[in-house]
C-alpha cells in the first residue's frame, strides 16, 4: 500500500466507504462540511446512499431508520449540529442498532466559531443523549489514526450493536497529512437477526425503544449495564511515550496529545524525566493503565482544548495518589508546544527540586 496526501475530513469518508459504508445521513456544518462533500459525490459513484437532509435532527432519524435495517450507516457534524442529534442518538442506543458518528469539535458554546476545539467532551461521553448509556467513542490524533479509527468504529458498532463516535477537532479534520487507506471492503449482503428486511416468510420483528413498565425498563438497562461493563473490560485503548522512568506524567487526547508529545520530546532533551499518556478511547477512558501508571509517577499534567472536561476522567482514575495539574486553551485557541513545555518545566522544577531530581 502507498501513502496519500490526504485532508482529515476527507480521509475519514473514505475509510468509512472502504469500511463498507452503505448510506450516510448528514448536514453541512463547518468544519466538517469537506466529509459530507466528499460523500456527496462517491457514494453514488459506487450505488450507495447519500442524502443531505434538512436538518441535523432530519439526519439522525434517518440513521437511525437505515440502521435498523442491518447496513452500515455514518452520519457526521460538529458541535452544535451534533446537540442537535443528541435524542436521536438516545433513540439508536435504545433500540441496540450500531451505527457511527463523527464529530469534528469546534469553538463554543453556542454557535461559537469554526476554530478547533475538544469542549464536546462531555457531550460525546456522558451519554450522548438522555438514559443510562454511553457510547464508545474514539479520539484520532492523526489523519492516519482517523483512518484507522473510521474503520475500528463500524467493526466496533456491529460488534456490540451499539453507537461508536469518532470525535475529532477542527485541526484534524482541515489538517493534510500522508497516510495509508484500507483495502475496500463492499456493502455486506447479508443482513443481521434484528434487521427489519420485511417479514415475508418468517416470524415479524419487531425494534422499539418504549418500555411502558418500570421493570421492563429496568431489565433492559441492566442489560445495556452489562455491556457496558464487557465494554470497559475489552475496549479500553491509549498509548504513551518515554513513561518507563517518568516522575510527570502529561496526560492529553486527540489534537492536544499531539501537540503535547512535542513539548515532552524537549523536557526529555533537557534531562526532564517527562511521559505522555494519550488516550485513544474517551469511552471507556483507559483507566486501568492510567491508574498503573499513577503508582509510578509523582504527578501529572493534563492538556486539553477546553476548561478541564477530560480533567474530570483523570481525576477520578488516579484519586488522590498524584497531584493533577490542569493546562487549557479554549474558544478555538490552539495550545502551543512552548506552552506547554513552559508549564512542564514550572511544575517539574516545583514539584521534584525538593528531592534532588534535575
Amino acid at each position: 500500500m502507498t501513502k496519500e496526501l490526504l485532508k482529515g475530513n476527507v480521509a475519514i469518508a473514505e475509510a468509512a466507504v472502504r469500511a463498507g459504508l452503505h448510506a450516510y445521513f448528514g448536514y453541512p456544518i463547518t468544519p466538517q462540511t469537506e466529509l459530507l462533500e466528499y460523500l456527496s459525490k462517491r457514494l453514488p459513484e459506487l450505488g450507495r446512499v447519500f442524502l443531505q437532509a434538512e436538518s441535523e435532527v432530519a439526519a439522525i432519524n434517518m440513521v437511525y431508520g437505515a440502521a435498523c435495517t442491518g447496513v452500515r450507516v455514518m452520519s457526521s457534524s460538529s458541535s452544535p449540529g451534533f446537540s442537535l442529534m443528541q435524542e436521536g442518538m438516545s433513540y439508536i442506543a435504545a433500540s441496540e442498532v450500531p451505527c457511527v458518528l463523527v464529530d469534528v469539535m469546534r469553538g463554543g458554546p453556542g454557535l461559537g466559531n469554526i476554530l478547533p476545539s475538544q469542549a464536546d467532551y462531555f457531550q460525546v461521553t456522558r451519554s450522548a443523549g438522555h438514559g443510562d448509556y454511553h457510547p464508545i467513542v474514539l479520539a484520532p490524533a492523526s489523519v492516519q489514526e482517523a483512518i484507522d479509527f473510521t474503520v475500528l468504529a463500524f467493526d466496533l458498532a456491529d460488534a456490540y450493536r451499539h453507537l461508536v463516535i469518532v470525535a475529532a477537532d477542527g485541526q484534524l479534520g482541515q489538517m493534510m497529512e500522508a497516510a495509508e487507506l484500507p483495502p475496500m471492503r463492499a456493502p455486506r449482503e447479508d443482513r443481521p437477526s434484528f434487521a427489519l428486511t420485511g417479514a415475508k416468510g418468517r416470524p415479524r420483528r419487531t425494534i422499539t425503544s418504549f418500555n411502558l413498565a418500570a421493570e421492563e425498563e429496568e431489565a433492559f438497562n441492566l442489560r445495556i449495564q452489562e455491556k457496558l461493563q464487557v465494554i470497559r473490560q475489552k475496549e479500553q485503548r491509549s498509548t504513551e511515550y518515554a513513561t518507563d522512568d517518568a516522575l510527570l506524567l502529561v496526560i492529553g487526547y486527540g489534537s492536544a496529545g499531539r501537540i503535547a508529545y512535542s513539548a515532552v520530546e524537549q523536557a526529555r532533551r533537557e534531562g526532564m524525566r517527562v511521559g505522555l499518556f494519550r488516550p485513544q478511547t474517551l469511552y471507556p477512558f483507559p483507566t486501568d493503565r492510567l491508574s498503573e501508571l499513577s503508582h509510578q509517577v509523582d504527578a501529572s499534567l493534563v492538556v486539553e482544548m477546553n476548561a478541564g472536561q477530560m480533567l474530570e476522567d483523570v481525576r477520578l482514575t488516579v484519586a488522590d495518589r498524584i497531584p493533577v495539574e490542569f493546562y487549557g486553551r479554549m474558544g478555538g485557541a490552539v495550545p502551543m508546544p512552548d506552552e506547554i513545555y513552559s508549564h512542564i518545566k514550572t511544575i517539574y522544577t516545583r514539584l521534584f527540586a525538593r528531592i534532588g531530581v534535575e
